[in-house]
């Protein structure tokens, strides 16, 4: 049978997806030469928000390592919390910027924060409001995300979002 502490997860995951939710999303490695670029979600209820704070979240490029590590950690293990990931990888980066029909860094950024969104829909998660980095012009991003997911009452595309 199941364990009763998946089924206090499961519990734990279905109220949040019933309750408004806030979500950030950033990004790491952008223009690599030699690694990947990683795109990274975490959903927060928003009644949950000033616990999120507690816990020391900030722009993870004012964190060192390893307190970078240890918040991974504590986000993966926190019940209130949902992360979601896509890594790119630099073969896949150079593919899609070097073919024929180039794309841009900029669009594979935008099509990669938008499938973590899409994600997050799909799984149930009821997104009240996103806060996402800006890459290229914040008010275009923004449009691409409004267009995608009408639902979304507050969507937040600057510089330094990570931060709000």
């Amino acid at each position: 049978g199941i364990s009763e502490s998946v089924i206090l997860i499961l519990d734990s995951l279905g109220k949040m997806f019933k309750t408004k939710c806030c979500m950030g999303i950033d990004e790491a490695g952008r223009g690599p030469v030699l690694g990947p670029m990683v795109y990274s979600a975490v959903v927060c209820p928003k009644s949950r928000l000033q616990d999120l704070k507690q816990m020391g979240c900030n722009d993870s490029k004012q964190l060192t390592p390893e307190t970078r590590d240890q918040m991974l950690v504590s986000i993966r293990s926190a019940e209130f919390l949902k992360d979601y990931t896509e890594v790119l990888t630099a073969k896949y980066l150079s593919e899609m910027m070097l073919r024929r029909s180039k794309v841009s860094l900029n669009k594979i950024s935008h099509d990669a924060a938008i499938e973590l969104v899409r994600r997050a829909m799909e799984d149930g998660v009821n997104v009240d409001e996103l806060y996402v980095d800006t890459v290229g012009d914040p008010e275009q991003y923004r449009s691409k995300f409004v267009a995608a997911f009408p639902s979304i009452s507050t969507v937040v595309v600057a510089k330094k979002a990570d931060a709000i």
